[in-house]
């Protein structure tokens, strides 16, 4: 007998509301919210242009994972750019490791994905394919049981459709070879396939200082994601020890949408969680950007 995994929501409930219809009024009030958009996007057509991957518009976007009441706003703008675009085939969701659990790269690779909206099924084919085209890549579910940073993403998209698949890969190892076989996979995997994608790099920034702080240290990464320099990205955090949870994801999107097609990278939106809470002392950065 065929046993159908589904991941059950972990942060539903806590990150976002757990009821449908609080749910979808709540990402309406990222979007209508003061640092949000302003309005709710239409969804456009990439799917039916993006049959030539040089077609495509956004191939990637950098996309922060905080509690909706926090970062939503702010993500919202990367959403309304990814949901006017138009949906793509698969969304490859990249994220850091905040638990600790699974392998150094852990992709879940079968089945479904649960959230209050319903099921977003996995794209097998391009997991296992991603899979067969790197040597860290590993199929493992337990490292994604408990983490947010894919899961806070999905309600987000399926306010507008349920007609898409996704690839959610989390990161314990965020070196930059290891972020970069990552890309090589995705690009070898979509050339081969000829699926249309978006990825998102799933992100905040630096944790936990005063807003001050958070925003010198947030200029500079926003400055290297805006050129798309990867290099110069992992130099700053490195060298001004900045606490970005996920720059390994945020590199691989940058490698892997550059040689899709992407041009340029593109700040949508920047606050800190001291702009919504008021707390200036202890604040999160939380930037939204694309590359286009």
């Amino acid at each position: 007998m065929l046993t159908i995994m589904i991941r059950k929501p972990a942060v539903a409930g806590f990150f976002h509301e757990n009821n449908p219809n609080d749910l979808k009024k709540s990402i309406e009030k990222c979007f209508n919210h003061r640092l949000g958009p302003g309005k709710i996007p239409h969804l456009g057509s990439c799917r039916d242009k993006s049959v030539s991957l040089d077609n495509a518009n956004v191939y990637g976007a950098v996309v922060p994972h905080a509690g909706y009441s926090y970062s939503g706003p702010i993500a919202a703008h990367a959403y309304y750019e990814l949901v006017e675009n138009g949906f793509p085939e698969t969304f490859i969701i990249l994220c850091p490791n905040h638990t600790g659990m699974g392998t150094r790269i852990s992709i879940f690779s079968e089945d479904k994905w649960n959230t209050p909206l319903g099921d977003v099924e996995i794209d097998e084919e391009f997991a296992k394919h991603m899979i067969s085209n790197s040597n860290l890549i590993d199929p493992d579910n337990s490292s994604h049981i408990k983490e947010h940073s894919c899961e806070v993403h999905l309600p987000f998209l399926q306010y507008f459709s349920n007609d898409f698949k996704i690839v959610p890969i989390v990161m314990w190892m965020q070196d930059m070879e290891s972020a970069s076989e990552i890309a090589n996979s995705i690009v070898k995997t979509t050339k081969n396939l000829k699926r249309s994608i978006s990825i998102i790099a799933s992100t905040d920034l630096t944790h936990y200082e005063s807003k001050l702080i958070v925003e010198k240290n947030d200029k500079l990464i926003l400055d290297s994601i805006e050129t798309m320099d990867e290099i110069s990205l992992l130099k700053v955090i490195e060298d001004k020890g900045i606490t970005m949870c996920g720059h390994g994801p945020t590199i691989s999107t940058i490698k892997s949408s550059r040689k899709l097609g992407a041009k340029k990278g593109k700040i949508l939106k920047y606050a800190t969680s001291g702009d919504i809470s008021g707390d200036l002392d202890s604040a999160v950065g939380y930037g939204s950007a694309i590359f286009i």
